[in-house]
């Protein structure tokens, strides 16, 4: 992966280039060709988290059946605010499930905010507060729909992390599916479910395939995340803020890098970021999507837009650069 790795970002400090992110990136069109590769687009990556859309479509083919914000918050890395543990405890009842049946990582939420109230917390009520616990953490929505799609299946739940069992062999189907590519790999991922491997530009075809499908199983997913981009995330995170300045748009972060997007018409970008850190990924995003033909979508707030992609470089509480992308 490093051998073919080209700059993706650079950190300008100063009027200097302070640093290099390296990593892969790829922008496909409509029709599958590729309008720009940096790196090697088909590098083998783990796709982390940018993975939930189609974990998502697995369990809605399975009987899921959720009302669109709760399907987003199923596809989410949420931030745990209350309005996201408020919408995991709702898919539970739904299935007459309680958070002690979540078998995520226990955690803390995401959002600064929310984390502090959950630590302040004078009392413990259903799992708020103080320390982690499955419900803050930002998997927690996709564990739920896990289990709620196990109940509608009356699959056993106990295991339902277990790479055999029949939730995560439909996972690993509808991924080989949509990417085109059979997983050459698998481990676990930091929430404790089965990840499988895939190809940058498998991700980018699976994130094209749900953002321009018709009206069928991939769509209720597309319109979920891209209408309720608010449980996808939350305050402050990129995805979020970009599905709100490009309408149809589906984006998902994962976590070391990772990023994956579809525009309506089927257009896509997923991209690693070689180091895995989170800094360069709004700019690269911001600029991807422009190369993807976000400008061309209709409604779209292209000044939103580059407010995602303007990452500034603080020096004493001021912007003294910024995160630069090359290919912008």
């Amino acid at each position: 992966m490093a051998d073919a790795a080209a700059p993706l970002a650079q950190v300008l400090r100063g009027g200097l280039v302070e640093s290099v992110h390296l990593g892969h990136l790829v922008v496909l069109g409509p029709d599958g060709a590729v309008r720009l590769a940096i790196g090697d687009p088909d590098v083998v990556i783990w796709p982390r988290s940018s993975v939930k859309p189609i974990q998502a479509l697995a369990m809605l083919d399975n009987g899921l059946d959720l009302p669109d914000p709760l399907f987003a918050l199923v596809a989410a890395s949420h931030n745990g605010e209350p309005f996201h543990r408020a919408g995991v405890r709702e898919i539970l009842a739904r299935a007459g499930l309680t958070t002690d049946d979540l078998r995520n990582t226990p955690d803390m939420p995401l959002h600064a905010p929310s984390a502090f109230a959950w630590q302040m917390a004078d009392h413990v009520e259903e799992g708020d507060g103080p320390g982690p616990a499955p419900i803050a953490q930002n998997c927690s929505g996709k564990h739920a729909g896990m289990l709620a799609t196990c109940v509608v299946n009356d699959w056993s739940r106990e295991d339902y992390l277990e790479l055999g069992h029949p939730l995560q062999v439909e996972i690993r189907d509808w991924l080989a599916r949509l990417t085109g590519v059979e997983p050459a790999h698998v481990t676990v991922d930091g929430c404790g479910a089965p990840l499988f491997s895939t190809t940058l530009s498998g991700l980018a075809r699976a994130f094209g395939a749900v953002a321009g499908a018709p009206d069928d199983v991939e769509a209720r997913v597309a319109r979920a995340m891209s209408t309720h981009p608010e449980m996808v995330g939350g305050d402050g995170r990129e995805a979020t803020l970009a599905m709100r300045a490009v309408p149809g748009l589906v984006a998902k972060d994962g976590a070391d890098g990772v990023y994956g997007a579809g525009l309506p018409d089927g257009s896509a970008v997923a991209f690693k970021v070689l180091d895995g850190g989170p800094r360069p990924r709004p700019a690269i995003l911001a600029a991807a999507l422009r190369a993807a033909g976000a400008a061309d979508v209709p409604g779209v707030d292209l000044a939103a837009l580059d407010a995602v992609g303007d990452v500034p470089v603080l020096g004493g509480g001021h912007a003294v650069g910024r995160v630069d992308v090359p290919f912008s």
